[in-house]
């Protein structure tokens, strides 16, 4: 298979492996947390579970992301990138051994979302690091294939992790501590792995004329609202940004309605909820796989608004026909479906994106992009959480989010002849 030649001849290059094996570690251990996080907030014996608890730990997944994505590049390219890796690491194993320490210990909800809010907030930092590091390791002729495999491989060690996470929780019972901890120790490694790097190896270089920190922050704020002005005179990227911000806000509010009909509704037993929930999240992310394979043939002929359209019209009619009955197997059937609506419409609006912005304010656009993308997220789980029973299901829910699946479906479709 050529996606295996490729990776052959990437894995000769020593520090190339090394930097994989910092990224393969530090990703692994971001899927045991969050899963160990999830876990704790929602299926805790202890815990009476409410969408509104969920809706905090979406929160804390997520908002770090947005609220520091755009300023973490201005320190990156102060500090030493394989430090990074290093002191990053080496703080999200302390992190997340607090945490677990939390969990012991029985502390106030605040006080654990504070230590786990920190623990998320560093990943920024690692994540954008990897991939400013990746060019130093790769030459130009292998750099587009790197960037391809790279943050691939990322994901599946994540999943991975999530499901060595889901394992240990399902062998043991009241283990949550004990996930994070094995979280902890799997940043710890990513931490010495990083230690096979040279210090130097990664850069930054220090650029002539550097702006000072402050002056580089507040140009970091400047240029956010120059990409925003930007997006305004680009009609066809600013829609498409617009559909998958709404798309992601109903894939949110599913999200939390599944999460509580696993806990309450279908079983008695914590742990049959638990398994549930696995089942989902893998039924989930087979529609992902399946968006990357479907998504370039189906842009090919339908083109990125005509694909969202049809995305977005098919979630329209089978969200509803699979969700309302509130059972297992049609929800199970509607995580698929949904995972790649939601995947596919993103790889077309990113096409959109890539192509309708000017390159010069492409990075700015796409920093834009990831805040509305996550604070849709938790934006939906905090209307889930007003809407919601504590059993999950919820009619009106339902209904609200095919509405605004055949609203998307209806603009799309007008946006397309448009921008045709």
């Amino acid at each position: 298979m050529p996606v295996v030649r490729d990776l052959r001849v990437l894995l000769r290059l020593s520090n190339f492996r090394r930097l994989l094996a910092v990224r393969l570690l530090s990703q692994a251990a971001d899927g045991v947390f969050q899963v160990a996080l999830a876990t704790y907030v929602v299926f805790s014996p202890e815990k009476q579970t409410s969408p509104a608890a969920i809706a905090s730990a979406m929160a804390v997944l997520l908002l770090p992301y947005s609220l520091i994505g755009p300023f973490a590049g201005v320190l990156l390219d102060r500090w030493q990138r394989r430090q990074v890796f290093l002191y990053g690491n080496l703080l999200r194993a302390l992190l997340a051994s607090c945490t677990a320490l939390l969990i012991l210990a029985s502390v106030p909800d605040w006080l654990f979302y504070v230590s786990a809010l920190s623990v998320t907030a560093v990943n920024r930092f690692v994540l954008a690091g990897l991939s400013a590091a990746l060019p130093r390791v790769v030459d130009d002729e292998r750099l587009v294939l790197a960037n391809s495999l790279s943050p691939t491989a990322g994901t599946l060690a994540a999943t991975a992790g999530g499901g060595l996470a889901f394992a240990v929780r399902l062998t043991a019972a009241d283990s949550d501590a004990v996930v994070m901890l094995l979280g902890a120790t799997l940043y710890l490694c990513a931490a010495f792995t990083a230690l096979l790097l040279a210090r130097e190896l990664l850069g930054p270089e220090r650029a002539s004329g550097q702006l000072r920190l402050r002056a580089a922050l507040a140009s970091t704020a400047s240029g956010l609202a120059d990409g925003i002005r930007h997006l305004t005179q680009r009609r066809a990227a600013a829609g498409a940004l617009a559909a998958m911000t709404v798309m992601r806000f109903c894939y949110g509010a599913l999200t939390v309605m599944v999460l509580m009909l696993c806990r309450y509704a279908w079983t008695e037993r914590e742990s049959d909820g638990l398994a549930l929930l696995g089942l989902a999240v893998a039924m989930s992310g087979a529609g992902f796989f399946a968006a990357a394979v479907l998504t370039p043939w189906a842009v090919g002929r339908l083109g990125p608004y005509g694909w969202m359209a049809l995305c977005a019209g098919a979630a329209a009619v089978l969200e509803p026909a699979l969700g309302l009955p509130f059972t297992p197997v049609p929800i199970l059937i509607a995580a698929f479906v949904l995972g790649l609506i939601t995947q596919g419409s993103k790889i077309a609006a990113d096409t959109v994106v890539q192509t309708d912005v000017d390159d010069a304010f492409r990075g700015r656009v796409f920093s834009l992009y990831d805040v509305l993308f996550n604070v849709a997220f938790v934006g939906a789980a905090g209307v889930a959480a007003l809407l919601l029973p504590p059993d999950g299901r919820s009619a009106p829910l339902v209904v609200m989010v095919a509405l605004l699946y055949a609203a998307v479906s209806a603009s799309l479709t007008r946006g397309g002849r448009r921008f045709t």
